[in-house]
């Protein structure tokens, strides 16, 4: 077996297979993250050839996000049954077949079909729950430095792709733009096969920085879980009256919706909108995306060192200011290089703490499941401000309304994360 062998050998040279597999799971993240920011680039080309108003494509990519959270949940429990491995392959081949069929469509139902439903279950099959569990599984020491390293896998797959895809779009045309993600996933897919492996144990290994115990057997994280596909609604009963758990919920939802939703599937249209072009607007995407690969990365180990819920206090609210002074940056390239430094610094920067949080309150073996449905509550903040801000853009000519609204509720978000008490973030022990 290739893992096994490769195992072996780096163990010889005091390397951890936890890193393999680290690489591996960033890359499927990645390309996953470059799959859902895609279609935003589309959005003025569909419409301008097929004629399709803003709030129909809106309505669509609302569907693909939703569908990327609410399978979030139950993504805990297919990876739990079937491996990382299968639902890693699994996924790539839906995101590939979403991608490539779309180049053929002529109709909207199609659309729907191919980037609502294949797209919207391809992603969401892995979503960012599969950060979360490869993080418990295969690392003790320096966890929230990798689930940051996961989070802004989503900041790369914006930064290599969209450029590259917006200058495609404006010289071959935006069939031809599907080409890299679906090549991508197709390198995923084999890299899986090769290389994924559920526990450490099945290597005869103890997860990274877990102190060698001959007298303690590492439990798998997945033996806690439940197997059925009403495991992931009992868990969720269990916690409904949990007030930390509705506070995660809630603020994750404004996280999606001042993200995902609103910037990644409308900020190129609102640059165009302001007459700038689609490829320096991706560039300006390109460029949030290297301030959060920096600033994601730098979260995780802040959370590993600091109080998570003043953490989350700067970062919605300093997200909040950001989308408020938008709609005022004349869209130069300078006044946007600034919002895309502040901005792009804390975009997914909310994930390692939220991750933190959710295995200090719930015990790291249901923090995946739980963190699952706080992703959904994410995915449907995103998909609310996908359909509602195209909606404002349908009817009124202009994003503003959408951006501050937006820019309010991470005020809201950074008041009700603060609000937790430091006791109710912690395990019983």
């Amino acid at each position: 077996m290739i893992a096994q062998a490769l195992s072996y050998s780096l163990k010889r040279r005091g390397i951890h297979y936890a890193w393999v597999i680290a690489a591996v799971t960033f890359l499927a993240m990645l390309t996953t993250s470059a799959a859902l920011g895609l279609p935003g680039a589309m959005l003025q080309p569909l419409s301008k050839e097929f004629g399709w108003s803003t709030d129909e494509l809106s309505s669509v990519f609302a569907v693909r996000f939703a569908l990327f959270g609410v399978l979030g949940p139950f993504a805990a429990i297919f990876i739990a049954r079937f491996g990382l491995r299968k639902i890693l392959v699994t996924s790539a081949t839906f995101i590939a077949v979403s991608m490539a069929l779309a180049t053929q469509l002529t109709q909207l139902w199609q659309l729907f079909i191919l980037w609502g439903i294949v797209l919207g279950c391809g992603t969401g099959l892995t979503a960012l729950v599969l950060g979360a569990m490869v993080a418990n599984r295969w690392f003790t020491a320096h966890r929230g430095l990798i689930v940051g390293l996961f989070a802004a896998s989503t900041a790369t797959g914006q930064l290599l792709f969209l450029p590259l895809a917006a200058w495609i779009i404006e010289h071959e045309g935006w069939r031809y733009a599907v080409i890299p993600v679906v090549s991508a996933c197709l390198v995923v897919a084999v890299l899986a096969t090769l290389l994924m492996q559920d526990q450490p144990a099945s290597l005869g290994l103890r997860p990274y920085g877990e102190p060698e115990d001959p007298a303690q057997d590492a439990t798998p994280v997945s033996a806690s879980l439940p197997t059925s596909f009403w495991g992931p609604f009992t868990v969720l009963a269990e916690v409904s009256g949990n007030k930390v758990f509705w506070i995660l919920a809630g603020s994750f939802f404004i996280c999606g919706l001042s993200t995902n939703g609103l910037l990644q599937t409308h900020f190129i249209s609102l640059c165009g909108d302001n007459r700038m072009s689609a490829v320096p607007a991706a560039s300006v995407l390109a460029m949030m995306g290297a301030f959060d690969l920096v600033g994601t990365t730098l979260s995780g180990y802040l959370s590993d060192r600091f109080d998570n819920r003043k953490l989350l206090f700067w970062y919605y609210g300093l997200r909040g200011l950001s989308l408020f002074w938008l709609p005022f940056s004349t869209f130069t390239l300078y006044g946007l290089s600034l919002f895309a430094m502040f901005y792009g610094l804390d975009w997914i920067a909310t994930v390692p703490p939220t991750v933190k949080l959710a295995a200090q309150s719930f015990g790291k073996e249901r923090a995946g499941l739980i963190f699952g449905w706080v992703f959904a509550a994410h995915q449907l903040g995103a998909a609310t401000a996908a359909y509602g801000a195209g909606l404002t853009r349908t009817l009124l000519m202009t994003y503003n309304p959408a951006l501050f609204a937006a820019g309010a509720a991470c005020l809201v978000a950074a008041l009700l994360v603060i609000s937790l008490k430091p006791a109710m973030t912690k395990s019983p022990t």
